[in-house]
């Protein structure tokens, strides 16, 4: 339980954020393109360094490592409340990033050294439900603290929590090192990897932007796979690999690895989709709209424990399929999502998809985690959390580009057959970015006839884009439920640990 409350801060901010970030941008007069590193900031930050810390969590103790990720990302959180410019906000955002890649693979590393392996999956079921619980309540929580206190107050929440958790880790937590931890940092490999990672997911994030074809995202890409590869080769030569390539020798290890990265993909891309559909189509505020998504947190919440227990019996592989299978069957249903879906039935989909996926993120967990050696845990939870965090960046990137690609196939048509006065290159790439969002971009004062058509064919076309990206999630769900045929229960070594 304590792993669960430093994880839930972490869990928390990714979903809170969100909410504060236009209130940020009114307060400190930030331009979009700052308030995006917001977000983007803390995500590099965390994918870079997080096969590290689960490394540093490996030779050090995991509990010493949470502690310090858990003071740090609170510490780090309290000094962008008092942060006075988007440029300190920025920083200190990486900063909660590299925390926070120490607490997560650390928390992992804490539960494999800790539980045997007949109970490890009940455990990684209440560290998803925490996180489930924290989920849910970043959008409403958020909405009420932006809407009646400030902007600030979403990060100095974090504070409290990381004082709980170092007070609860410091009375109950034991260290558990294992005794073949190697005592070496493989540094050449550690800069390939944060280098290559670094190059991917930045040029995942800007691809939408510069567009998939263009010569910077291509050099970033291009680059990632050439740094990859010469990681790959060093891990090969090195006496002391950070990620030793013995791991892939596993087929549920690797296939759980990829399973990660495209349940990650479908579920962030769909998600990222559904909040404009609540707010920008339905006309929700931000608390209503989490609300409205409660339905597939609680699911989330009282599906993981489950999971736990049903995978604990009767092994990873059926209920990993059969997760897989109902969030496509999720995913195909929101695809047929329009202004006058009722309530019940938008439930319906979002139960289905908070059931389908909490044996998957538990199962697919412990089959990461499980099949590795004791003394190489928190690498793989580094590695577990590695493929959430590029799973769910390269699903909002892509997803992204479907809808825009959508919307730029039918808007035009859509105007054209509402008779709605021609608009020149530069206004269409406005309107076209608004629709994108389900935005209907009425000009002040005009007729309310004008208006209506307006909204019917910016609500009608990001619609049909939505569909369509709900529809390639699902086959990518699909194509995730044949991975899991792959899985097994974890075997790694449990191997002797040392408790401190």
């Amino acid at each position: 339980m304590t792993v669960a409350v430093g994880v839930m801060m972490v869990a928390l901010d990714g979903t809170i954020v969100a909410i504060a970030n236009p209130a940020i941008q009114t307060h400190l007069h930030a331009s979009l393109a700052s308030i995006q590193w917001v977000t983007n900031g803390y995500l590099l930050a965390l994918a870079v360094f997080l096969i590290t810390a689960g490394k540093i969590g490996d030779r050090f103790g995991h509990r010493t490592t949470f502690l310090v990720g858990a003071v740090g990302f609170a510490a780090a959180s309290a000094a962008i409340g008092f942060s006075s410019s988007i440029g300190l906000v920025i920083v200190f955002r990486v900063l909660q990033g590299l925390f926070g890649a120490l607490l997560q693979p650390a928390a992992l590393g804490l539960l494999r050294a800790t539980f045997p392996p007949n109970k490890l999956n009940m455990a990684i079921g209440i560290w998803g439900g925490a996180i489930g619980v924290s989920t849910a309540a970043g959008p409403i929580v958020g909405g009420l603290l932006v809407q009646h206190i400030s902007w600030q107050s979403v990060f100095f929440v974090n504070v409290p929590v990381g004082l709980l958790t170092l007070g609860l880790g410091l009375w109950i937590l034991r260290d558990a090192r294992p005794q073949k931890t190697g005592q070496a940092f493989d540094l050449p490999g550690i800069a390939l990897l944060s280098v290559a990672m670094f190059l991917l997911v930045f040029g995942i994030i800007k691809a939408p932007a510069w567009g998939w074809g263009d010569a910077r995202t291509l050099g970033f890409l291009g680059g990632a796979v050439l740094l990859a590869a010469a990681f790959t080769y060093w891990q090969t030569r090195s006496s002391h690999p950070l990620l030793p390539l013995s791991l892939f020798r596993s087929v549920s290890l690797s296939a759980g690895t990829v399973l990660m990265i495209l349940m990650m993909f479908g579920f962030f891309g769909a998600l990222f989709f559904v909040t404009f559909y609540l707010q920008n189509v339905r006309g929700m505020s931000p608390v209503a709209a989490g609300v409205h998504l409660l339905p597939m947190t609680a699911m989330l919440i009282v599906g993981s424990p489950i999971a736990g227990v049903v995978i604990g019996r009767i092994g990873p592989r059926i209920p990993i399929v059969f997760g897989m299978l109902c969030t496509a069957a999720a995913m195909f249903g929101m695809s047929a999502l329009h202004t006058g879906t009722n309530t019940g039935l938008l439930s319906l989909w979002f139960v289905m998809l908070g059931l389908g996926l909490s044996p998957v993120i538990v199962g697919a967990t412990e089959i990461i985690v499980g099949n590795a050696p004791v003394e190489l845990a928190g690498v793989a939870g580094g590695l577990q959390q590695s493929a959430m965090q590029v799973g769910g960046t390269l699903g909002t990137a892509v997803l992204g580009a479907v809808m825009a690609a959508r919307v730029d196939s039918v808007l035009p048509g859509k105007w054209a057959a509402a008779k709605l006065p021609a608009v020149s290159a530069q206004d269409y790439a406005g309107l076209k970015q608004a629709v994108q969002v389900g935005a209907a971009p009425i000009a002040k004062g005009a007729p309310a006839q004008t208006a209506q058509a307006i909204t019917r064919v910016a609500h009608d076309s990001f619609l049909s884009g939505m569909s369509l990206a709900f529809t390639v999630a699902a086959v990518v769900a699909l194509l995730a439920a044949g991975f899991g045929l792959l899985t097994r229960r974890g075997t790694g070594d449990s191997g002797p640990a040392v408790h401190i």
